[in-house]
């Protein structure tokens, strides 16, 4: 099949339209650089637009009805919207679904030292990285410390321009020639993705009592890791040991870029699969009124498995299902398995776009294409087919119509060669229910790098089907 680039296709209203959903997006991607900063911002946005918590209809007992609008939150790092439909949930819902998990290194809990007159962070980084990438570039540092007292001390150093930037070292080329012969693997180690955050150390105070100046002079053996915990305590008022429980997350810093002169494509860190977050959660907003309840999850944990209490694999999403049959009066156990068997879901992941200068890692004509419109992945795993969801043809086709009759424009592809390698979604465990589910998103070139590229009529495509499947999906 001939895949056609779909910019030629646009009217002027249509362009206007695609120009202002991604200037959303990008804002987007600028405000949830981690999964609590995404949650805190769509819980902000549904408030407006009407939607409820769950938590607080539960405790009210008011029954749900038609058009109703509800919200569930779970530890913060991730949500769940329901707009319920007019017909019964034990008919099935519609579902998208995404993850706002992306790549990044994290702090360890035991991470402030210093040597050789810097002080560090030591990190181990989170999800699939080259970790030869995340060396010499401006970053960030994103996250939460919590007090034994229960305080929440947010952070959120490096984005502003007149924030400091914190960064990983690169050994110089005039000293590399034992580097560079080694594999891209393990030309940066693991170990080696620590982050300095100071050279200055912690002036003492020469007028400073005995006891005091004692103090002082231990402190100044390691002087600028106790220069780094002056600041720390005189700005956010956390000590070192708060470090042991804190969530802290090392990005790229910056804000999300247009690309090309002709301004055609986003370069920004985390977009898979905040591309796909932002689009089902577009749709789901714009929605209207639709025969069967739509729902958007939002999850955590993608990029290491789905696991933990905020993965996909976990049961706050059966149970928040549950809740919402209790307050339309049709719990049953029965009827929660009946809902989730004959509901319909799209995994909204991103597809790894055709790069011409990899062209070997692809067969071409199963790769996605950037500015060909939305993706779909009948199955994802790796060598043979291990791991993955693998649609039904009947879905496939269900599908087709359904964004065939509102003239949204879509591709097929596969991740790769045979064997060159693979990868995984959340579909697989929204398969385990016997619900129809597949892949489909947007194409992203430089997956899984600090930046990474994306077409603005992908993420207009991939918009307009997630609308048209909400809407149409009844198999």
């Amino acid at each position: 099949m001939e895949k056609k680039n779909i910019w030629e296709t646009y009217s002027a209203g249509q362009l206007k339209e695609l120009e202002a959903l991604n200037q959303s997006y990008r804002e987007f991607l600028d405000n949830g650089k981690t999964e609590r900063e995404c949650v805190d911002a769509i819980v902000n946005t549904v408030e407006a637009q009407g939607y409820r918590e769950l938590d607080g209809l539960i405790r009210e007992g008011k029954p749900l009805k038609k058009g109703d609008k509800v919200y569930s939150v779970w530890m913060n790092k991730s949500i769940i919207l329901f707009r319920i439909g007019e017909k019964p949930l034990e008919e099935g819902i519609n579902i998208l679904g995404a993850h706002i998990d992306s790549p990044r290194l994290d702090v360890k809990q035991n991470p402030l030292y210093e040597d050789g007159g810097f002080a560090y962070l030591d990190t181990h980084y989170y999800g699939g990285v080259k970790k030869y990438q995340w060396v010499a570039l401006p970053l960030a540092i994103h996250g939460v410390m919590v007090k034994k007292d229960g305080t929440t001390v947010e952070l959120n150093v490096g984005e502003n321009e007149d924030d400091p930037v914190f960064f990983v070292s690169d050994l110089l080329i005039h000293l590399a020639g034992e580097q560079m012969e080694k594999k891209a693997a393990k030309v940066i180690e693991g170990e080696a993705l620590d982050l300095i955050i100071g050279n200055k150390p912690l002036v003492i105070d020469k007028k400073a009592g005995k006891k005091e100046e004692k103090d002082e002079k231990e402190k100044a053996r390691e002087g600028v890791k106790a220069g780094v915990l002056e600041i720390l305590k005189n700005t956010y008022g956390v000590e070192e040991e708060d470090f042991i429980s804190a969530e802290l997350e090392i990005v790229p810093a910056g804000k999300a870029r247009e690309a090309g002169f002709d301004r055609s494509m986003i370069l920004a860190y985390g977009q898979d699969d905040r591309v796909c977050a932002f689009t089902s959660l577009q749709a789901m907003l714009d929605v209207k009124e639709s025969e069967r309840t739509a729902c958007c999850i939002l999850v955590d944990k993608e990029e290491i498995g789905s696991v933990g209490a905020t993965g996909m694999r976990s049961r706050f999403f059966e149970n928040a299902v549950a809740e919402l049959l209790n307050l339309t009066g049709e719990y049953s156990e029965l009827a929660l398995r009946r809902c989730l068997a004959k509901s319909c879901m799209l995994s909204s992941d991103v597809s790894a776009g055709f790069d011409p200068a990899f062209a070997s890692c692809f067969e071409k004509k199963n790769a996605s294409f950037l500015g060909c419109g939305m993706v779909f992945n009948k199955f994802t795993g790796s060598r043979g087919k291990s791991g993955s969801n693998d649609a039904n043809a009947e879905y496939l086709a269900h599908l087709r119509k359904i964004l065939d009759e509102k003239k949204v424009c879509y591709q097929t592809a596969e991740l790769g060669k045979v064997d060159v390698g693979g990868g995984g979604t959340i579909a697989y465990v929204l398969a385990l229910y016997g619900m129809n589910v597949i892949d489909s998103g947007v194409a992203v070139l430089n997956m899984h790098a600090p930046w990474e590229a994306t077409s603005k009529a992908d993420v207009y495509e991939a918009y307009r089907g997630y609308m048209a499947f909400l809407e149409g999906a009844a198999l």
